[in-house]
C-alpha cells in the first residue's frame, strides 16, 4: 500500500489523502476552511473513495456550530465502514471504525490530518487479519511535522509514530451484544472511554453502524457461545457487554467467563431475578426485601379464585421473559381474567407464561433504579424516570418505554439511602448467601408508595433499561470500560463515578401501531440536519435498517431515542422536541409530554 500525507501550512485549510490497496481502488479529497475532511464514502464496488465536507463552515450550505464532524459510511454490500466523531481545535478523532469481508490479508488504510492553530492530529488504522479486524493507534495534539509510518508489522497493523514519540498505547476492544437503542446508548458511551480502543456490536443496527459509534457484526450468531468466544479471541476483545436479557438468562456471560473473556452481567443463574418473577419474589420473601404482596399460579382456575378474594385493581404478570409485556395492570375482573387466560390457556407469551404471578396494586410514583455490582460490593448509578404509558398524560396501554430522563426529582438522597440499603445490598447479600453472586447492572423498578412515603420493588431487570440507558450515557463522564472491567473482577469498592451535572432527557419514536402490530419499511429523513441542529443531541437507534438506496428505514415498534441534554429537565425537554420536529417520518409517532413531572415540579420551586 502507498499511504501518502498531503496538508496545507494555511491555518484555515487541511487536506486530507490516502490510498488503499486495491487494483481498483482510486481516492479523491477536496479541502476546505474547516480542521477536517467530514465525510468519507466507499459509493461502489471498485472501493472509489471520496470526501465531501461539513463543519464550522458549510453544513448544508448554512453556519451551524464551531465544532467539526466527521462521518463516514460504505455503500457497497461487501463492505461496512462508520465513524463519526465531535471534535475542535484543540482534540482529536478517537478512531476510525473499518470492517471489509472482502479484504486481502494486507490490507490497511492510514489516514494523518493537518488541522489549525498548529495542532497536528494523527490517525491511523490498519487490519490485522484477513477477515479485516480493526486495530488503531491514536496520538493527540502533538505540533511536529510528519514522519512516515512505520511498516506494518506481520499481522499487518498499521502503527503511527511522532518525532520523538511513542505509539499510542493499546487500549481494550469491546463486543457490545444485542441490536437496540439500549446497545447504541451502550456503544456510544463505551467508545468515548480513554481506554477503549475500538467497539464491535453484534448484531448492532443501521443507525450504530453509520454514526460510527462501533462496527457492526452483523452475522455473528449471539445465540451461539461457542461462536462468540471464537469472535473474541480473534479479534483480541477484552471486554463483552450484554445488552438484552435473552442471552444473559441463556447463559452467555457464563460461557465467556471459563474461555477467560470478561464479561459485564449476571450469569444464568443470576439472571433468574429478571428470568422469573416466581424467583424474585421468593428471594424477596427470604431476605425481607419491601416488595408488593403475591401469589403465583400455574392453573388458572386457582389464579382467577385469588383474583376474586383480592379485588380489583390487581397486577397479573407472567413469570418469564415476555419482551416487556408480560405485565396487565387490570383495573376490572374481566381484564384481569382475560390476562390469566392470555397467558395459562391460550399460551401467547409461550413458556414465559406457564406460570403467572398476581400481586396487589401498589399506589405511587415509578422510578429506575440502577446499581452496578461487582458479587459483593454496589455502587448506584443517577437516578432516572421513563414512561411506561403509550400516550400522553401516562394513558393507553403499557409499552417497553416511550421515554424518560435523569436526574428523576422524586428520589431524593435520602430515599435513594433507603433503596440501596432496604433493596439493592439485601439482594446482592442474599444472592451471594445462596451461592449465586451478582455481576452486573441491577435494574430495580421501584415505586414509592404514596401512602407511606417508603420504597417498594416491583421488579428485577438484569441489563440496563431502554431507553434509561440512554440518558445515563448522556450523562457518564468516568471510564466506562474500567469501570466495567472493574465490576467484572470484583473490584467495584472505593469505585467514584462522575456525572454531568447536565440533564438528560429522551423521546422515543415509534411505528404507528406500536405497541400493537405496525408496517415495516417505512423511510425517515433529515436524521443528521435533526442532531446536529441542537447542541447536546443524540440520535439513539433502535428498530433501523437500510434499504437498497442506503435509506434509513423503520425495522421495529420503537424505532429512534432522540436524546438531548439541558441545564435543567426542562431544557432537556425542549431541546429533545426541537430535534423530533425536524425528523421526517410520518409513518412514526411519540409522546409529547415526557418528563412532564419533573418539569411541573420545576415549575412549582
Amino acid at each position: 500500500m502507498a499511504a501518502c500525507c498531503c496538508y496545507s501550512s494555511s491555518s484555515n485549510a487541511a487536506i486530507f489523502s490516502s490510498s488503499y490497496s486495491s487494483t481498483e481502488s482510486s481516492l479523491t479529497h477536496n479541502d476546505a476552511p474547516i480542521l477536517s475532511p467530514t465525510r468519507v464514502s466507499f459509493s461502489s464496488s471498485s472501493s472509489l473513495l471520496h470526501f465531501s465536507k461539513i463543519g464550522s463552515a458549510v453544513v448544508s450550505g448554512k453556519s451551524k456550530f464551531q465544532d467539526c464532524v466527521k462521518n463516514a459510511g460504505f455503500a457497497s454490500s461487501s463492505a461496512a465502514l462508520s465513524s463519526q466523531t465531535h471534535y475542535n481545535s484543540s482534540s482529536s478523532p478517537t478512531h476510525l471504525s473499518f470492517f471489509s469481508a472482502s479484504s486481502s490479508p494486507h490490507s490497511r488504510l492510514g489516514f494523518r490530518v493537518y488541522g489549525a492553530l498548529g495542532f497536528k492530529v494523527c490517525w491511523d488504522a490498519g487490519f490485522a487479519d484477513s477477515s479485516s479486524s480493526l486495530r488503531t493507534n491514536r496520538l493527540l495534539h502533538a505540533a511536529a511535522h510528519a514522519q512516515e509510518p512505520a511498516a506494518a508489522n506481520q499481522d499487518s497493523q498499521f502503527v503511527a509514530e511522532l518525532d520523538g514519540g511513542e505509539p499510542a498505547q493499546e487500549g481494550v476492544v469491546v463486543l457490545v451484544i444485542g441490536g437496540g437503542g439500549r446497545e447504541h446508548a451502550l456503544c456510544y458511551g463505551l467508545q468515548r472511554s480513554a481506554s477503549c480502543d475500538g467497539v464491535f456490536c453484534a448484531p448492532g443496527n443501521a443507525g450504530i453502524a453509520t454514526s460510527g459509534d462501533a462496527i457492526c457484526i452483523t452475522d455473528l450468531d449471539v445465540a451461539d457461545s461457542n461462536a462468540v468466544v471464537f469472535f473474541c479471541q480473534q479479534r483480541g476483545v477484552g471486554l463483552v457487554v450484554v445488552g438484552p436479557e435473552a442471552p444473559l438468562v441463556a447463559g452467555l456471560v457464563d460461557d465467556l467467563t471459563s474461555a477467560g473473556i470478561p464479561a459485564f452481567g449476571p450469569s444464568a443463574a443470576a439472571a433468574a431475578l429478571e428470568g422469573s418473577k416466581d424467583f424474585m419474589k421468593r428471594l424477596c420473601d427470604k431476605y425481607d426485601i419491601p416488595t408488593a404482596k403475591y401469589h403465583s399460579f400455574t392453573e388458572a382456575e386457582n389464579a382467577k379464585k385469588y383474583i376474586q378474594e383480592q379485588g380489583v385493581p390487581i397486577v397479573v404478570k407472567a413469570d418469564g421473559l415476555a419482551a416487556g409485556k408480560g405485565v396487565v395492570v387490570a383495573l376490572t375482573l374481566e381484564e384481569a381474567f382475560e390476562a390469566v387466560d392470555s397467558m395459562l390457556v391460550r399460551s401467547e407469551f409461550g413458556s414465559a407464561g406457564g406460570m403467572v404471578v398476581v400481586e396487589e396494586f401498589l399506589d405511587g410514583e415509578e422510578v429506575s433504579f440502577f446499581a452496578l455490582v461487582d458479587g459483593e460490593n454496589a455502587i448506584p448509578l443517577v437516578s432516572a424516570q421513563d414512561h411506561k404509558r403509550v400516550g400522553d398524560g401516562d394513558t393507553g396501554p403499557n409499552t417497553g418505554g416511550m421515554g424518560a430522563y435523569s436526574p428523576a426529582p422524586v428520589l431524593s438522597p435520602e430515599l435513594e439511602k433507603q433503596v440501596m440499603e432496604s433493596i439493592i445490598y439485601p439482594t446482592v447479600k442474599g444472592m451471594a448467601a445462596d451461592g449465586c453472586r451478582y455481576v452486573g447492572v441491577l435494574y430495580a423498578g421501584v415505586i414509592i408508595e404514596t401512602k407511606t412515603g417508603l420504597p417498594k420493588l416491583l421488579e428485577y431487570n438484569v441489563r440496563f433499561g431502554d431507553p434509561e440507558c440512554q440518558v445515563l450515557m448522556m450523562r457518564f463522564r468516568s471510564d466506562l470500560v474500567q469501570v466495567l472491567l472493574a465490576a467484572c473482577k470484583g473490584e467495584l469498592k472505593g469505585v467514584q463515578l462522575q456525572w454531568a451535572d447536565d440533564s438528560a432527557l429522551v423521546v422515543v419514536m415509534a411505528s404507528i401501531g406500536y405497541p400493537g402490530s405496525y408496517s415495516k419499511g417505512s423511510k425517515i429523513g433529515n436524521l443528521d440536519a435533526a442532531e446536529l441542529s441542537t447542541p447536546g443531541a443524540k440520535i439513539f437507534h433502535a428498530g433501523t435498517a437500510l434499504d437498497s438506496e442506503g435509506n434509513i428505514v423503520a425495522t421495529g415498534g420503537r424505532v429512534l431515542g432522540v436524546t438531548a441534554i439541558g441545564r435543567d429537565v426542562a431544557e432537556a425537554q425542549q431541546n429533545a422536541y426541537q430535534v423530533v420536529d425536524q425528523i421526517e417520518w410520518p409513518e412514526g409517532f411519540n409522546r409529547h409530554d415526557i418528563g412532564w413531572r419533573a418539569v411541573s415540579r420545576l415549575q412549582k420551586v
